[in-house]
Order: C-alpha cells, then structure tokens, then sequence
C-alpha cells in the first residue's frame, strides 16, 4: 500500500490554508494540519479528521514537532513578515521543501535576500509567493517571454471584479504599510523604489470580454519581487482595476463570502500580462474566479512537482525559474484559462 505524502500546512484554519487542506486532499496528499491557534485547529481537525500540531512562530521546537515526517511544508500564515523567516528555518532544519502565498513585498524581498545562499548551497526548495498575487503573475509573464532572453518592460494588470479581503490580508497590508512608513513602493531602472507620488488612474485595454478598464497605476503586488528574481527585465509594473482598488482601502468592506459548494466567492478576475522589448510584445492572458481559492492548485500543483523532482532549479526561487511555465500553466486549466498573443 503506497502511503500519501503528509504535507504540512502552517495557518491551515485560515482562508487560504482551508482551501489549500481541500486541493491537498483531493490531489491524494495528506494534510498535516499546523497553526498558532489551538483551538481553531482542534475544530478543523474535528471536522477534518486530519492530524492537528500547534505550533508557534517563536517556538522553533514547535515548529519541529508540526514538521516531523512530513515531506514538504507550505506556510499560509500571515503576516509573512513574522512567519516566513522562522517557518523557513524549521523546513532547512527538517531537510523539506518550503511554499509559501506571501504577497507581502518586503517579505518575499526578504526571503530572496536573507536564504539564497544558504538554500542554494543545501540544495533546498524555498518558493515563496507561490500564490495569485506574486506566483499566477510570475508564470504568466515568464510564459509571455517565450524565448526572449531579455525585455525592457513588463506589465502586469489585475482586472478583478470585486475584493472582499480576508483577515488575513488586512493584518499583511498593515504590517507592509507601516514597514514602508505609509510609502508606496514600485520597481524601476531595476530596483525597488519608495516614494509618496499619488498613484494615477489609467485605462488598461483588457482584452474581452472584459474590455477597457480604469485601473490605479503602480498598484504594485509581489510580482515586482518574483518576476526580477529570474527575468532581465528592468521595469516591472503592476496595475489593479479601480473596483478592487476601492474595495480593498475601505475598511468597512466585508470579507470574500462562499457562492458554491467548493467555498468560492463569485469574484471573478482576468489577470493580462504585456512583455514589450523594442517595438514588440507579448501577452498572456489569464482568467478564473476567486483569487483566495485559486490560490490552492497553484501551491498543490507547485508541491506535486517539487515531490516528483520536475523542477528546474534549487534554492530560493520564483514560480517561472523553478518551473516549466507554460506546462504549469496548462496543468491549471480546470481552474484557469489561458490565452497567449505573440
């Protein structure tokens, strides 16, 4: 009898880890489930059946006691900015692969930063960012590229319905904003930029059935951290539709509700990535429905492949990097659909 591999799974009660245990079970993976609040673990496991490990970020013994005999550990607990570096360690000291759904700018900045040469020299799997905002843009634009070698821009536009933020996206965007001291930041002349310019409004050409669009410029996401980790590629720029704009600054704007039988909301998005070298371009065009849920096969998918060795590169890297993009790509299309457009 072949045994599943136990995955662990740090913030599992959360929204995102709930629908990362789902994809887990389903994809024929066994779910260990871990996280700071004891009791909201016992409930999940009650209702799950599934083995449940409190742990504290602070606690490292913790960490290795929720991380024992499992083959892989993927972080959903936010912030990444208390998480990550301790979660990290705890998986470089249990010899596994770490994932994370960071969309934390300085903390996937950090994560590059502060485990490249370690993970590198180990051998290890550190993904981080492997989700909507940072993971989905990365594969799209590192798919746009094609054979390019190199471009001069690259442009990633998030044309969401609606965005209803979870809790856990709340405390991120709070602990980001005070780490830049209310700053906005943007990636130029290739590097990160902090500045206090007012963001513009703009219109996006999405393609249809979507359409023009106004957006708010330099609304940057973590794919100015994933996309430069890997890409020749000295301005990247990010974009979000005005509605999802609005939505996420209003404090009193309710978090996503479930709108089918798998728990999704009926938010729908079209995320369009544009790669321009000279007077060419490149778009990839992708679709689907609830940014939290889609999240789950990208992480799944990513630790399917990670498991049976169908990866590119070790150490600390982007979705694009570490895997083939546009197989990935083409992997997710009972939860994406794809367009390419030389």
């Amino acid at each position: 009898m072949t045994t599943r591999p136990r995955v662990a799974v740090y913030g599992a009660y959360g929204h995102t880890g709930r629908f990362v245990v789902a994809e887990l079970r389903e994809r024929g993976f066994t779910p260990v489930l871990s996280g700071r609040d004891a009791g909201k673990l016992k409930a999940l496991a009650s209702a799950t059946g599934l083995d449940a490990r409190p742990a504290s970020a602070d606690d490292p013994a913790s960490l290795d006691r929720a991380l024992a005999g499992a083959a892989a550990v993927v972080n959903c607990a936010g912030p990444f900015a208390t998480t990550a570096v301790p979660v990290i360690e705890a998986a470089l000291r249990a010899g596994i692969p770490y994932v994370d759904v960071a969309a934390e700018i300085e903390a996937n900045a950090d994560t590059f930063a502060h485990f490249a040469d370690r993970a590198r020299e180990a051998a290890a799997v550190i993904v981080p960012a492997m989700a909507f905002y940072g993971g989905l843009g990365d594969l799209l634009v590192t798919t746009a590229m094609g054979d390019w070698t190199a471009a001069d821009e690259a442009h990633i536009a998030y044309g969401l319905s609606s965005w209803h933020p979870t809790a856990g996206t709340r405390a991120a965007g709070a602990v980001s904003r005070q780490r830049r001291d209310g700053r906005s930041v943007r990636y130029r002349n290739g590097r990160l930029e902090y500045h206090q310019d007012d963001l513009p409004t703009l219109q996006w050409p999405f393609p249809a059935p979507l359409g023009p669009r106004a957006v708010i410029g330099e609304f940057t996401m973590a794919d100015v951290v994933t996309v430069p980790s890997h890409l020749s590629i000295p301005e990247v720029r990010t974009y979000m539709a005005v509605e999802a704009a609005r939505d996420i600054a209003a404090p009193d704007t309710p978090a996503p509700a479930a709108a089918d039988e798998r728990g999704r909301s009926g938010q729908t998005f079209l995320v369009d990535a544009v790669v321009r070298s000279g007077t060419s371009e490149r778009r990839a065009v992708a679709r689907g429905r609830d940014i939290y849920a889609v999240t789950a096969p990208l992480v799944v998918e990513a630790l399917d492949r990670i498991l049976t060795g169908r990866t590119r590169t070790t150490g600390v890297a982007a979705a694009g990097e570490i895997f083939d993009a546009p197989d990935f790509l083409r992997a997710l299309s009972p939860h994406i659909a794809l367009e390419l457009r030389p």
